[in-house]
């Protein structure tokens, strides 16, 4: 256990932050909620994947905090079992709704004259709630597939043959919903990135000023670091489960630092790249920069 403090001491503090910044996100959206009674698209997704995000840190956070300090806890019946089902369920809803944000980027700032898209367009605010309902069921199918592998994986940890049948088979189901995430994000961050760049040049050719031409650039670098954090999550996770494979015990727990950066670190990327999540932080940096200042005044007043 000794061995693996410093690495839960960083993993809390990428924990702590990362709830405080996906609270953040659930806080502004629930209170423009409460205050307009309705939230459009991108809001029901931001606040979905805030919400995801949260649940999944704190589970992951059990999990690792078990797996160091309290190992053996981890071999009662059914703790195992419900901790990894919920991690798996939250973690597959961040990936799957954020791939969803993804979508609805391309599809709701891109342009292209394909009748299919056009189509696609025009009833993307109406797909929303079923695509977020989509990624809730399968997440829900995978907790149950998870709890279902890790319940049989610790009846038979003395058979080998069954125990590595179903390693297997969690691995292979965990990589495929990672791949199918990871490609939905590289195809729409693709398609997003050739529409804007032939909006660009259409724009200077015709030297026309545009806009909304600001609102696309910022969506497409929100989309390009997204895009970045996507695949470094993505071939962290590959390696997790390589050195997995080998019973490697020591770089799982490395790479899974970066794993436990990826929530807290993308979501900032979307609090500043969404003008109304940007302007509520700004005014609560300011009024604490102000009581700050106004205290450290106020106590030097008293000091001279």
């Amino acid at each position: 256990p000794g061995k693996g403090i410093p690495t839960l001491a960083i993993i809390t503090l990428e924990a702590f932050a990362g709830v405080w910044i996906n609270a953040f996100i659930v806080c502004v959206l629930g209170i423009g909620w409460v205050k307009k009674k309705t939230l459009n698209s991108n809001e029901k997704i931001l606040l979905l994947l805030g919400c995801s995000r949260i649940s999944f840190l704190c589970f992951s956070w059990i999990y690792s905090f078990l797996y160091i300090i309290y190992h053996n806890y981890l071999l009662v019946h059914t703790i195992l079992q419900l901790i990894t089902s919920f991690q798996n369920f939250f973690n597959y809803s961040n990936l799957w709704i954020s791939a969803c944000l993804c979508v609805f980027y391309c599809i709701k700032i891109a342009n292209f004259r394909n009748s299919f898209f056009i189509y696609l367009k025009a009833k993307i605010d109406k797909m929303v709630p079923w695509l977020l309902l989509g990624s809730g069921v399968l997440a829900f199918a995978m907790g149950i597939i998870t709890y279902d592998i890790t319940d049989t994986m610790q009846k038979n940890i003395v058979n080998e043959i069954i125990m590595d049948k179903h390693f297997f088979s969690y691995f292979f189901l965990t990589s495929f919903g990672y791949a199918a995430s990871f490609m939905a994000v590289m195809l729409s961050a693709v398609f997003l990135l050739f529409s804007l760049w032939r909006h660009k040049c259409k724009m200077q050719t015709n030297s026309m000023k545009d806009l909304s031409m600001e609102a696309h650039i910022r969506a497409m670098k929100s989309i390009l670091a997204f895009l970045v954090i996507y695949s470094m999550n993505f071939v962290g996770f590959t390696l997790t489960i390589i050195y997995v494979m080998k019973n490697e015990k020591i770089i799982p727990l490395l790479l899974s630092i970066c794993l436990h950066a990826f929530p807290g670190v993308h979501s900032v990327v979307l609090i500043f790249s969404n003008p109304k999540l940007e302007k509520a932080l700004l005014k609560i940096l300011s009024c604490v920069k102000y009581e700050f200042w106004d205290s450290w005044g106020h106590k030097s007043l008293l000091l001279g």
